[in-house]
């Protein structure tokens, strides 16, 4: 017997439900008129994610929780709007409903968002033996996996051992991979020597690896070089044109010949989107993404959406989709909620979306970043204060806001920030002083 899930009954409503809180079920959610419909949000956690800062996490500049907001507090003054913490299984676009792990969800109208996780390319060992930064959570493991090398680094007497714990690897030159590799940077400029007087933190090696020539390749080449310059003055040692073959007893093998001793692999090189059981094979496209026309309609359903990083609409400007990331999301779910509005108010056609590209930002380090904005671009430290503004006016909420300005301006005054916990199981006593590499 289906169990269906406990949700109130939709009455005179349409029901639309939304499967995933990123940046555009989010914005779904939030724009939808509940005067009209009955809005079910479904998603593994309970906290929407603001994945640009995930790297502050890993690096100890901001908290977990200044960066993930639980749905129940932002919605909790939305009307008819109902939370549910489960993972969607499959649709059954036959009998219009979502199989989940807490039972079924029938839908009138149904808004895919399930977002992108890590791309390995096929190569199952190196998702099992790599550092990922695709959630708050891993954004922890890696802080508590940086940590915890730093720590077995200043207790150990074998040098071939410590070489290996102070290498790091970062695999993707993207604008992750740059802003990972230059917060590191920094640390180990900035903090670590305090932290640390027993050794020579400067032996701590960050390699920066990308199969392309050149870095921030959605960047212009201008940027990549002022990105590679700047990362080489960190003392980043940046390696382009090669791939990681293979990563095992604690070796990188590239696809140069290089070897690469390290006990930390971080692979932030690409992303799949996250697909769901119960379309048709023909559906999906490049990346994995489920092909949509111009209202983000998928192929043959008129009352089933797909947005942001699930989504693939192809134009003679986007070929290959839209990128990846937060705005074409935000932008995908304002039309899609705005043409339902209007569609339930007065049997208005819907509008077709029209990508408005708003530049994109990255940061390189302390002062400096690049800015490639529709009509403008610059660098440095003008480019730095925006991606600030930018970072610090998308977050939720304006006591997260606050806290993560305070944080920011602490950190640039003392060059410190007191985040450094490791939150992870105690070694057990029967290991005695020898540290363990293993994650948490």
């Amino acid at each position: 017997m289906t169990t269906i899930c406990n949700i109130p009954p939709a009455k005179d409503k349409k029901r639309v439900v939304i499967i995933g809180g990123g940046f555009g079920g989010l914005k779904v959610a939030t724009s939808l008129d509940s005067r009209y419909f009955q809005i079910v949000l479904l998603d593994k956690r309970n906290y929407h994610q603001f994945q640009p800062l995930f790297y502050q996490v890993a690096t100890s500049g901001l908290e977990p929780s200044t960066i993930s907001f639980p749905f129940r507090k932002i919605l909790q003054k939305k009307k008819d709007l109902h939370f549910r913490l489960c993972t969607a299984l499959s649709v059954d676009t036959e009998l219009n409903c979502v199989e989940t792990t807490i039972g079924r969800v029938r839908y009138d109208y149904l808004v895919v968002a399930t977002g992108c996780d890590t791309n390995f390319f096929g190569n199952q060992k190196l998702k099992e033996s790599s550092l990922v930064l695709k959630s708050t959570t891993e954004a922890i493991n890696m802080r508590n996996e940086i940590i915890y090398s730093l720590e077995c680094a200043t207790s150990t007497a074998d040098v071939e051992e410590r070489e290996k714990l102070l290498n790091f690897v970062i695999v993707g030159g993207g604008a992750t991979g740059v802003e990972l590799a230059g917060a590191l940077a920094e640390m180990r400029k900035f903090v670590l020597p305090k932290d640390y007087p027993d050794f020579k933190v400067q032996r701590m090696r960050i390699f920066l690896v990308d199969g392309l020539n050149r870095l921030l390749s959605a960047f212009s080449e201008k940027a990549s070089k002022e990105a590679l310059e700047h990362l080489t003055k960190l003392h980043v040692e940046v390696v382009l044109g090669a791939t990681v073959n293979s990563y095992e007893n604690d070796e990188v093998q590239l696809s140069n010949g290089e070897v690469i001793k390290t006990k930390n692999l971080i692979w932030v090189a690409g992303v799949k989107a996250n697909s769901i059981d119960g379309f048709e094979k023909e559906l999906y496209g490049r990346g994995n993404r489920i092909v949509v026309n111009e209202y983000n309609q998928v192929n043959g359903f008129k009352n089933v959406f797909t947005i942001g990083d699930t989504a693939l609409v192809v134009t003679p400007n986007t070929p290959n989709g839209h990128p990846q990331v937060a705005q074409p999301a935000i932008q995908q779910g304002v039309n899609v909620a705005n043409n339902l509005n209007k569609f339930e108010a007065d049997g208005s056609s819907f509008k077709p979306f029209k990508y408005v590209d708003k530049g994109s930002l990255a940061t390189i380090g302390r002062n400096s970043a690049v800015a490639e904005l529709p009509y403008a671009q610059f660098r440095g430290f003008l480019a730095w204060v925006l991606w600030l503004f930018v970072h610090i006016m998308t977050i939720v909420g304006v006591k997260n806001r606050l806290m993560v300005f305070i944080n920011w301006m602490w950190s640039y005054i003392t060059y410190d920030q007191s985040l450094r916990l490791l939150l992870k199981d105690e070694v057990p006593e029967s290991e005695g002083k020898q540290c363990r590499h293993h994650k948490a």
